[in-house]
């Protein structure tokens, strides 16, 4: 009988899936929970791939005309009431400011003095407080577009919180633009919209489905939302990204006008869209394994770690300097436009301990190097999209002038992975009878792809704790029959179980 294959995170995906999550988030050491309920300490490696992402996102915003501005944590509570649906929309997230300060209560203790006139809301979002500085900014067609982006943390307390997934405060990016017309306030929400898409295909390596918000799962206020949609290793969905076309609602609500060519005022046309440390838990979800996190090359903090092996401080000396020799060769080379990063990991531990650590912090490739491949001139090279066992030899030369080629092939391989995963597990259903089982508790799960010409079907689908995701941009446009009502439409649209 074949014994059990030991893996590096217990419980396993087969297991437990949601436990496997958060354990693969420990031992990859990407965050912990802090003191305050729902939110999270984001630790050295999980900011670094933040900051990865930041530097890709802000390139692309800022090759699409963008410019970074700061904006207030704070927002006064009538900014809120301008816009009722908005504010609707966000009221039961809302954390509240009412005092200015604290006093001894005479006890060894503090209390709130000060109260405020008027209360304020730490930022849910920041739709109101732009749009009063826009209405500022804003005085002619000259002045428009306006094009903003905001790198940012917000709260939302939350019910229910999962690391990266949905906690109380986060960090992200929120973009906001004001436009003289419809035409093109609808050209920037899907235009960054594709660039979310791109982030995620191209240096994610995790593939999306781009699509419209039915209404029930539109941002409040806007009247169409955009959404790039990920299936995750569980087969539930992630919305990955989000771009908003707002109309006049906001600019309606705080006098956001221009005088245009003809000396009429006007109301501006305005968009917001947004992507958050949430992605950091899609990379987790879609590539990771058993044995620990799994990264893209194109966000990884280290590309290549390189492991000395010796036994006594005789080989120590040699092993570490040919290391270094390579840590240096490595450093003039370049990978996705950047210089690849490498490290010689110099800490007294066994060779066993090092190799996985960075197995399970999910650095792309590891090399371990002793004596006998210093003998050989050669490299003992291991990759992580790989099995654990997976090794091979290559002269110190080859690895050098393969190593940009072997991280394109393992940014390549993780997305087809994830693209094949996601083909498996989208599933077009014909029948209503077809979805009840798909999304039964024993059913396969995954996407369901359907006719469907309500736009509200809630009730129906609500007890199987499935959402309308999407209605795709790239449609067949040939006629079926809706799965709920039994009219004839040509809009499909996808419906899953979702984070």
């Amino acid at each position: 009988m074949s014994s059990k294959p030991i893996h590096a995170i217990s419980p396993t995906r087969e297991e437990n899936y949601p436990e496997w999550y958060l354990q693969v988030i420990a031992a990859a050491d990407l965050a912990e929970n802090s003191p305050v309920r729902g939110c999270m300490v984001i630790k050295p490696w999980g900011y670094a791939i933040w900051e990865h992402m930041q530097a890709i996102l802000d390139t692309k915003f800022k090759a699409t005309g963008h410019e970074n501005a700061y904006f207030p944590l704070l927002i006064p509570l009538h900014y809120l009431e301008k816009e009722a649906q908005h504010v609707e929309g966000f009221a039961k997230e809302c954390a509240v400011v009412t005092h200015t300060r604290l006093e001894s209560d005479g006890k060894g203790g503090l209390r709130p003095c000060g109260e405020l006139e008027e209360p304020y809301i730490i930022r849910p979002t920041s739709e109101t407080v732009i749009g009063v500085q826009f209405s500022k900014w804003i005085q002619s067609y000259r002045d428009l577009p306006v094009l903003i982006n905001q790198w940012a943390n917000v709260m939302r307390w939350e019910m229910r919180t999962r690391m990266f997934l949905r906690t109380s405060e986060f960090l992200w990016q929120e973009g906001h633009t004001a436009h003289a017309t419809r035409d093109e306030a609808e050209a920037e929400t899907k235009q960054m919209l594709n660039v979310y898409a791109d982030f995620a295909e191209n240096y994610a390596a995790i593939p999306v489905i781009q699509g419209e918000k039915t209404p029930a799962e539109r941002f409040p206020g806007a009247v169409n939302t955009y959404t790039i949609e990920a299936m995750m290793q569980d087969k539930k969905a992630l919305q990955s990204g989000t771009s908003h076309f707002l109309g006049q609602n906001f600019a309606q609500s705080f006098g956001i006008q221009y005088l245009d060519k003809e000396g009429k005022q006007e109301y501006a046309w305005t968009t917001s869209w947004g992507m958050t440390t949430r992605m950091i838990g899609a990379l987790i979800m879609t590539h990771s394994d058993d044995d620990g996190l799994v990264l893209p090359p194109k966000l990884a903090p280290l590309h290549i770690v390189i492991l000395p092996i010796y036994r006594d401080e005789q080989d120590k000396e040699k092993v570490l300097n040919y290391c270094q020799d390579l840590n240096q060769r490595l450093a003039s080379l370049t990978f996705n436009h950047e210089k690849i990063r490498s490290k010689v990991d110099v800490r007294e531990m066994n060779g066993g301990e090092k190799s996985w650590h960075w197995i399970k912090k999910g650095v792309p490739i590891r090399l371990e190097i002793g004596p006998r491949d210093i003998e050989k001139n050669s490299v003992f090279m291991a990759r992580r999209d790989l099995g654990i066992k997976e090794k091979r030899t290559l002269t110190c030369d080859e690895f050098i002038n393969q190593a940009a080629t072997l991280l394109d092939e393992i940014q390549t391989q993780l997305f087809n992975k994830a693209k094949q995963f996601q083909q498996d597990h989208l599933h077009s259903v014909k029948t209503l009878d077809e979805f009840n089982d798909l999304f039964s508790e024993h059913g396969r799960g995954g996407f369901a792809l359907c006719y469907c010409a309500p736009d509200d079907v809630e009730d129906i689908i609500k007890p199987m704790k499935v959402t309308a995701r999407c209605v795709p941009l790239v449609q067949a446009n040939d006629p079926g029959l809706c799965i709920f009502t039994g009219q004839t439409t040509t809009r499909q649209v996808v419906f899953a179980k979702a984070y």
